[in-house]
């Protein structure tokens, strides 16, 4: 063998064991792009979730259950949306779900009146707006915790519900181009919630608005020095969440034919809450995801639903809600240490 021959054997044998080496660079390459992504983790555990559920579950994935999930999933998820927002900002809001109830109310009493239909709807959105106000001018103007300050109106909106309902449900009146363009039916109401999802998720990453709120949850001090009026952010951001909990609440009322004072609640709050948490939103503010919060709602609904297919009771549903959350911050907490230290 000549010199050069041995050189090329020699290059060729040295160079055979780079492939796996390679492959290996790949995984760990796609492993910190995943971890870079949000969105990751909940996706992943939706996926897994529905696979297993239709295995062991044949009628899971069938038109008719996915109209069950729909319904598990819109108005909790549409409330998620504007609570990622509230949440971002630093802030809570505890009375979205009674906003949730009265805001039907309301758009029945005004059409009852004799005001138009859609009139009425804009009235019923238009006071879920003040009450949103009225949480963010006490919470950034008198300095109350916007805990205090919600939990507050929760018992108040609570009792004034069932005081001007009487306790009783009412029957919403509409005809057929109403009821179709408030999703009447269950897939109605699941674009409805798709839309929002992605008209906020543009919101929150592409706007200035959206840049600005997570300015004011991540460096309060910091914004209000280069010129954001982080009061104004918080308290738009506190209408806006109350705007989407009525308008979750038509939406439900025309989908289910009834009106009830007892609708909602803190059920829906907290399962709202817990969307936007499961799905990468973060209680200390300055992060969170819209398409998170979304994702999140699916999969408390593909749980609810699987679980009740399955025949598991709802009190086991309730201890893995509670794990889910635990979990899903720990792992949002160290995808997000994760991110900062490949920022570095």
């Amino acid at each position: 063998m000549t010199q050069s021959n041995r050189h090329n054997a020699e290059g060729r044998v040295s160079e055979a064991p780079a492939a796996p080496a390679k492959r290996g660079s790949s995984l760990s390459r796609l492993g910190r792009n995943m971890a870079q992504w949000r969105e990751a983790s909940i996706l992943l555990a939706a996926i897994v979730l529905v696979i297993y559920f239709q295995a062991t579950s044949p009628a899971f994935l069938t038109l008719n259950n996915i109209g069950v999930l729909s319904q598990f999933a819109t108005a909790v998820a549409i409330i998620a949306a504007g609570q990622v927002m509230v949440l971002i900002c630093g802030e809570l809001d505890l009375s979205v779900g009674q906003v949730y109830a009265i805001t039907p109310f309301i758009m029945y009493f005004a059409q009852q009146a004799g005001l138009p239909l859609g009139v009425a709807i804009v009235l019923g959105l238009v006071v879920a707006a003040l009450i949103g106000l009225v949480n963010g001018l006490i919470t950034v103007g008198l300095g109350v915790s916007s805990f205090v300050t919600t939990l507050g109106m929760l018992f108040f909106i609570q009792g004034l519900t069932l005081t001007i309902s009487g306790g009783f449900p009412v029957q919403p009146v509409a005809g057929e181009f109403w009821t179709a363009v408030l999703g009447g039916n269950v897939f109605g109401a699941l674009l409805w919630m798709v839309a929002i999802a992605l008209l906020f998720q543009f919101i929150l990453f592409r706007t200035r608005w959206g840049l600005h709120t997570i300015a004011t949850g991540g460096n309060p001090l910091g914004a209000s020095q280069i010129g954001i009026r982080t009061g104004r952010v918080k308290i738009g951001n506190f209408m806006l969440c109350s705007m989407l909990g009525g308008f979750a609440g038509i939406l439900d009322a025309f989908r289910i034919g009834s009106i009830d004072p007892l609708a909602g609640g803190t059920e829906i709050m907290f399962m709202a809450i817990a969307s936007a948490v499961i799905g990468g939103t973060l209680l200390a503010g300055g992060s969170g995801t819209v398409i998170g919060a979304l994702l999140g709602a699916l999969v408390l609904a593909i749980l609810k639903d699987g679980f009740t297919i399955s025949g598991v009771s709802a009190y086991t549903f309730d201890m893995i809600l509670g794990l889910a959350i635990v979990i899903t911050m720990i792992m949002n907490v160290h995808l997000s240490r994760l991110r900062a230290r490949g920022k570095t």
